[in-house]
């Protein structure tokens, strides 16, 4: 009993310690937004404006609309941040946690290195908005903060807020250069259990490269109208393909040459590097999945060594895993949140190394 009262006593007073302070908002789209492949999208937190590009299935139309790889930089001396959402639709998915999927995902700049902070989903979506506390306590001093955005809900207004009192400003991106990343649920972010430890984010933090992710889970299967979306991105320095994720061997096979064409043509010298996709545990004891699975591999494996010899700014990146991380697998294709860390660490070494030879510097 005596335990009973002192928990309810300690989350009183956590609840107390947002509920006595007045917080004024700012927008997060008003302070600095990174990761985004396009700049102007009519809703800021929109990866692609959907009505400038034909083809798209809904649910691809929807997928795009997600704010998955999307972030704000911002510095604050308030002790405290709570976050006022407007969804437009929001996310419920078996195999990704709310944290990942609709809430959000602070880090704070310590010692030059981006450290994790606090991480917040909402309990009650009412009307499709929320207000929800992200931290307190903190120490007053000014910090510099990155806030991820949900991988996998639509949202079109993130208001930050602080103490009355206290400021918040934008700061500048820490992440260098511009580059595309087009793919599959790797990228996306599903199995993650928090939307700072999607691939393309983990990648960001590792390298401090800044990745533009368009990942469309089980939907990237080198359509011609998503070549046609990065081609309209002039302003990227590289790209990087998950392109072998979702596609038969059959489609890579019709689909893989006219993708790459498309994108040599538009992006002439610079680096185009596709990457080997995970495997997946699945195939274990189902003999269609490794049937299936092998085939792809076989395919896209042959027919890079052709791209790559075709093609001077054609790249191929393998999949050099070392360590076992079956105990990782989620659902039997997607890793859990050190799954695509021990990932991201394998694809840093070659991926760099190949931008380098572009003037591309990563750490």
């Amino acid at each position: 009993m005596k335990r009973r009262i002192i928990v309810i006593l300690l989350m009183v007073s956590a609840f107390g310690s947002f509920a006595q302070n007045k917080y004024y908002y700012t927008e997060a789209s008003d302070l600095n937004l990174g990761g985004k492949l396009f700049r102007d999208t009519p809703i800021p937190y929109h990866r692609v404006d959907t009505a400038r590009f034909e083809g798209f299935t809904d649910t691809e139309n929807k997928m795009l609309r997600e704010s998955s790889g999307i972030y704000c930089l911002f510095k604050t001396d308030s002790k405290s941040i709570r976050i006022k959402v407007e969804y437009g639709h929001v996310s419920y998915r078996n195999n990704t946690n709310g944290f990942s999927s609709r809430g959000f995902d602070m880090y704070i700049r310590k010692n030059g290195e981006w450290l994790w902070a606090a991480s917040a989903c909402p309990r009650d979506i009412i009307d499709l908005k929320a207000d929800v506390a992200l931290i307190s306590d903190m120490d007053g001093t000014e910090h510099e903060c990155l806030l991820y955005l949900p991988l996998y809900s639509e949202v079109y207004s993130v208001k930050i807020g602080v103490e009355e009192g206290t400021s918040i400003a934008p700061i500048d991106n820490t992440f260098k250069y511009r580059i595309a990343l087009f793919g599959s649920s790797l990228t996306h972010g599903s199995s993650t259990t928090r939307c700072g430890m999607a691939y393309p984010s983990q990648f960001s933090r590792m390298t401090d490269l800044q990745i533009l992710s368009i990942g469309c889970s089980g939907r990237s299967k080198l359509q011609g109208y998503f070549a046609d979306v990065l081609c309209a991105a002039q302003d990227v320095d590289a790209l990087i393909i998950d392109g072998f994720s979702n596609p038969s061997a059959a489609t890579i096979r019709q689909r893989l040459f006219p993708f790459i064409e498309k994108l040599v043509a538009a992006h002439p010298g610079k680096p185009i590097i596709f990457q080997e996709t995970i495997y997946r545990n699945l195939r274990h004891f189902n003999t269609k999945s490794e049937a299936t699975e092998a085939l792809k591999a076989h395919v896209s494996d042959s027919l890079m060594k052709i791209a790559c010899k075709k093609y001077p700014d054609v790249y191929y990146v393998r999949r050099n895993i070392k360590e076992d991380i079956t105990e990782s697998s989620v659902d039997g294709t997607h890793p859990d949140n050190y799954g695509y860390t021990v990932y991201a660490r394998a694809m840093k070494g070659p991926i760099v190394k190949i931008l380098s030879k572009y003037g591309i510097k990563g750490k």
